[in-house]
């Protein structure tokens, strides 16, 4: 195993190479170098959640189908609300510290999702996407730079070249050739090629695209061919010996291809060197909990809220109407399991329990709630068994601790239910068959019908619950306005049970409110 003088010293050679002053030069980033600096455990854990939080959306777009351009538009969002990466002529900004926190973020990530075949799949799939995003909406001065430092300057090729001859700006990115796996023709290669090249371009044009008056201005790049599947799966490059010749217009998909196999290779040299990080007792439990992160996505102000987020209290009357308008699935169960057997076994006390606590229910509303839910049981039993462990949750006996209410991803993860337990999560925990009972019991007079069982179930089967159960808020809550892939607010997903029914009650006093306006106009 190498020695602690050994790593430092490979660490500073490594370094050496890496000019102070440029060394986060772009906003783009093939992750080529790791983060050789320390990191504290705070800076591991936020850096690898605000990533999370947004490649747990984008796993949640495609799930959702949502389109392309929507999806830009949305993860563009939800990058400037979570994980801001500002471009180089940003002012009144660190960039510095922004690239700083991506850098950092993506490899702990890799850590995390780099252990199963499938998490390496979908984390390689969801980095992907956000590169493509960020490529798109680059600054094209800036995008250009970024290309010019993988390959080295281009845009003197054709001009000064003639036959073998090449300037020195070509000949550094002759070097780069072998690790990029693309380069430039020369004029001779494209005089040689004009009609095919031409035509090649033409096809992709449509009706109303102008045609192509002088082709030998843009440039086109020869590459394996199999570094570019997709354009020659829709003919739209030359093919000559093994190579594909795209034209500068498809450059990106050369790029995206070359990101998502390093990303490949990278994950896999990753997997071989975890078994060093066993020992650490610090890191593994942070890492066992990122790798969860796609199953339901990443809470973000209610993963510690404690109590109702609006300081709305509620009683214990109000809430069999609420469950019947308000609760997502997994409550809205527990609730009506409590009614139907006046008790709930110890975890799903703990999951509803909670739950009511975080959505405004009182320490005095929660025991009259639990003592007249328990209808079968004598004051006694309910005073030595209960009360003590409802007053626990409101952090008002043992260690004091005020306990916030479960997530998606610890329900979805942590005390498995069974045969005869209410609590979990149903699109993950109850078969199809229940499930589908279930929704039409529970939501058909919300507007849910059998027509969209086939859609959820769908979601459901690819393991993407908290989509689904995201999908049901949706159509249920048509009637105020609420449209596909508008989730719970500006597209994001379902991730709590208490922000699930925060939305609700808030949209019902939006729409309550736009009533009164109208009666009093």
């Amino acid at each position: 195993m190498q020695s602690a003088r050994d790593r430092k010293i490979a660490t500073k050679k490594f370094l050496s190479v890496i000019p102070r002053d440029a060394e986060y030069p772009f906003r783009l980033n093939f992750y080529d170098i790791p983060p050789l600096y320390h990191v504290t455990i705070e800076e591991f854990e936020t850096c690898a959640l605000e990533r999370l939080r947004v490649l747990a959306e984008i796993e949640s777009s495609f799930a959702r189908n949502r389109p392309w351009e929507d999806m830009k538009k949305f993860v563009t969002e939800q990058c400037k609300k979570h994980y801001p990466l500002d471009s180089s002529t940003a002012k009144f900004v660190d960039i510095r510290t922004q690239r700083k926190r991506d850098h950092i973020g993506h490899y702990v990530l890799r850590l995390a999702f780099c252990r199963s075949e499938d998490l390496r799949r979908r984390f390689v799939k969801a980095e992907t996407t956000l590169f493509k995003i960020r490529f798109d909406m680059d600054d094209s001065s800036e995008r250009q730079d970024f290309l010019d430092s993988l390959h080295g300057p281009t845009n003197k090729a054709n001009d000064k070249q003639s036959g073998n001859e090449m300037d020195d700006g070509n000949k550094r990115g002759q070097n780069k050739i072998e690790e990029t796996g693309w380069e430039e023709i020369t004029k001779d290669e494209f005089d040689e090629f004009e009609e095919e090249l031409r035509a090649a371009y033409e096809s992709t044009l449509s009706p109303r695209d102008p045609p192509l008056r002088e082709p030998w201005r843009m440039k086109h790049y020869k590459v394996k061919w199999m570094r570019v599947p997709d354009l020659v799966e829709k003919r739209r490059v030359f093919l000559h010996k093994g190579k594909a010749y795209v034209p500068e217009t498809e450059l990106s998909s050369i790029i995206f291809q070359q990101f998502q196999d390093n990303l490949e290779k990278s994950l896999l040299l990753t997997l071989k060197h975890l078994p060093r990080l066993d020992e650490d007792t610090r890191i593994i439990p942070l890492l066992n909990n990122l790798s969860q992160g796609f199953l339901a996505g990443v809470p973000s102000e209610w993963c510690s809220a404690t109590s109702s987020a609006n300081g709305d209290e509620i009683t214990a009357d109000m809430i069999d109407g609420m469950a019947k308008q308000h609760f997502p699935m997994c409550m809205r169960h527990l609730h009506e399991s409590l009614r139907k057997d006046k008790h709930l076994k110890h975890f799903g006390r703990l999951q509803y329990g909670l739950f009511l606590k975080v959505l405004g229910l009182s320490i005095e509303e929660a025991l009259a709630f639990w003592r007249r839910s328990f209808s079968l049981i004598q004051d006694d039993k309910f005073n030595k068994e209960y009360k003590y462990n409802i007053r626990h949750t409101f952090g008002l006996e043992g260690k004091r601790a005020n306990y916030p209410a479960k997530s998606c991803q610890q329900i979805l993860t942590a005390d498995q239910p069974g045969p005869q337990d209410s609590h979990g999560c149903p699109y993950r925990h109850f078969s199809i068959d229940n499930l589908q009972t279930g929704l039409l019991s529970m939501y058909s007079n919300q507007g849910l019908s059998s027509a969209h069982l086939p859609e959820i179930v769908s979601i459901v089967k690819a393991g993407h619950y908290h989509v689904a159960c995201t999908r049901v808020f949706e159509i249920t809550h048509a009637a105020q306005g609420v449209k596909k892939n508008d989730g719970v607010g500006e597209g994001e997903s379902v991730t709590h049970p208490n922000q699930y029914a925060a939305r609700s009650l808030e949209l019902e006093k939006m729409m309550k409110k736009e009533e009164e306006d109208v009666s009093m106009g």
